[in-house]
């Protein structure tokens, strides 16, 4: 199974944002474009594990002790640059508390064999990815000049900056992705809730 653990997003917000790529997608038919259900934060991609592993990833999430945290989806970008992207995303603005989520998730499931990041935790909702290229935000060998995003860019700068809303992230979920040639499917496996601790 390819698990990966994820925050949602509101609905009010995945709906504006839906919105948004409706009206920019013609500016980049070539991408490879999310699916609006499938719109999340990635906290942590486990990759794959069997069946059996998931009872213990689910024990282990479930004692995971962190405040929920407050998101604000504005803006836009290219990964690694604009000038050889290969992945469009709408940019999150939260405290440092949403890497402190990511690096605790991280370090919960490292004892189970998982391995741990070795890059800093990146906030950021994928809206569409370039054909054959890795997903990753960080540089790859072989990186070069991309223009499936070119004429999305140049119909951007002309327009104001995008502001779709703010949210409290009161939950994170463990998710099955499963591969498809129509794109990925995911499937929420197990919700855990962050917990507002009493004074």
């Amino acid at each position: 199974m390819r698990l990966f653990v994820a925050i949602d997003i509101d609905d009010t917000i995945r709906e504006r944002i839906v919105r948004f790529m409706e009206g920019v997608r013609p500016s980049s038919p070539e991408a490879r474009w999310v699916k609006p259900e499938s719109l999340h934060i990635t906290l942590k991609f486990i990759g794959e594990k069997s069946s059996d592993a998931v009872a213990d990833l689910k024990r282990v999430l479930a004692n995971v002790d962190v405040e929920p945290v407050q998101l604000t989806f504005r803006g836009f970008g290219f990964f690694p640059t604009p000038h050889s992207a290969r992945v469009f995303w709408v940019g999150i603005d939260a405290p440092p508390h949403l890497a402190e989520i990511a690096k605790i998730v991280d370090k919960a499931i490292a004892g189970l064999g998982v391995p741990k990041e070795d890059h800093s935790f990146s906030p950021h909702l994928t809206l569409a990815r370039g054909r054959g290229g890795s997903g990753s935000p960080r540089r790859q060998k072989g990186d070069r000049h991309n223009s499936v995003f070119q004429y999305l860019q140049e119909k951007l700068a002309a327009r104001p900056t995008p502001e779709f809303g703010t949210m409290i992230a009161s939950e994170f979920c463990l998710y099955q992705s499963q591969l498809s040639p129509s794109g990925s499917r995911y499937t929420k496996l197990e919700r855990f809730p962050l917990r507002q601790r009493l004074s």
